[in-house]
């Protein structure tokens, strides 16, 4: 430690170089986990509200919500501790007089008394014909507010939004919710009465007791990774990520490995004094150890301050615990490719580096 912490203090700019490419990798890494782990959730947001445990769908929709189509006699048939029934679709709205700012939403037709109820953070749950309650992110990016009208592309539906929710993001597009009538006029283009109402699933909490043929069960966590580019955008996200901090500990080891061998003539100067290779093998691994730490430390804390000022449309969440994984992987690999220039201090001649 004594030896490692002297020596960088002595070659501050070298040093210092090192540390600025670990912590602009390190940022590059936290920020695509950022947008990775953003974009995951807004996709799902939505689904995770209902804290349920299966979905029960058409069986020819192949786990697919918008290819489900359901009745309430279905719904009926089912006999399970907690159902809801929703009806899902994705549209287009825009605030009434401003036809050119449109906005990609997902409608969700649910009971208001039903556990597929959102949570409220401003107004009121929606009572009448034509009122909504609609994610907050619809006030955050397009300034929209309670009492507000919403018209629906291709329908003549005029919405009030009477209230608003956080989180609720279904396939990175904000949720309406309405009631079951309303979600009929505007999917249908008219008025259905209760018994023709038509639901896209059943979603169920605790226990399924009776379940007609006809339905397939899905647990919550297939259904999800089934959603349309989920499991594909995570998968190419972990990819890039972890392909960055294997090239992150590479770049740390090659410059680790290139002021070791500029140091040849001093190990070996130290080991003919008597100083074992024990001693000088940990100095380099403590000495990567401190230069990898900083550098993340230094890409974490850039990559929270980025997060404050970033627009509220980019894709972008904090998750902590992620972070934490991510940055003692990228410590723990960086400190590994310390082997090689360790291998190279051991190997130093005292008598051929002194001469």
């Amino acid at each position: 430690m004594f030896l490692a912490i002297n020596e960088m203090k002595h070659s501050k700019l070298r040093y210092a170089l090192v540390i600025g490419v670990v912590f602009l990798i390190a940022y590059l890494v936290f920020f695509l986990t950022g947008l990775a782990y953003g974009l995951a959730q807004e996709n799902r947001t939505a689904v995770d509200k209902w804290q349920a445990d299966r979905i029960l769908l058409s069986d020819e929709a192949n786990g697919k919500l918008n290819m489900s189509m359901l009745t309430m006699d279905d719904y009926e048939s089912v006999k399970a501790e907690d159902k809801a029934a929703l009806a899902q679709f994705p549209g287009i709205v825009y605030q009434k007089g401003k036809k050119d700012q449109q906005i990609n939403v997902s409608f969700f037709g649910i009971e208001a008394d039903e556990f597929l109820a959102p949570n409220l953070v401003k107004g009121r749950m929606f009572k009448n014909t034509g009122e909504v309650v609609v994610n907050d992110s619809l006030t955050k990016e397009d300034g929209l507010q309670v009492g507000d009208q919403l018209k629906v592309a291709g329908s003549k539906q005029t919405l009030k939004i009477v209230g608003f929710t956080d989180e609720a993001m279904y396939n990175v597009a904000p949720v309406i919710y309405m009631s079951l009538a309303d979600f009929q006029e505007i999917r249908f283009n008219q008025a259905l009465p209760e018994e023709a109402m038509k639901i896209n699933a059943i979603v169920v909490r605790g226990q399924t007791k009776q379940v007609a043929d006809n339905l397939e069960k899905v647990k919550i966590s297939a259904f999800i990774n089934d959603l349309p580019g989920y499991s594909a955008q995570n998968m190419t996200f972990a990819f890039m990520i972890g392909f960055l901090i294997v090239i992150a500990a590479i770049v740390i080891g090659i410059f680790i490995y290139i002021l070791t061998m500029q140091k040849q003539a001093i190990f070996g100067v130290m080991k003919a004094q008597g100083i074992s290779n024990f001693f000088i093998a940990r100095s380099v691994f403590v000495q990567t150890a401190i230069l990898a730490f900083v550098g993340i430390v230094l890409g974490l804390a850039l990559t929270y301050l980025s997060s404050l000022v970033l627009p509220a449309a980019v894709p972008f969440a904090i998750f902590w615990g992620l972070y934490l994984a991510v940055s003692v992987g990228m410590w723990v690999i960086a400190i590994l490719s310390a082997v090689f220039s360790v291998s190279t201090v051991v190997k130093i001649d005292p008598l051929q580096a002194i001469s």
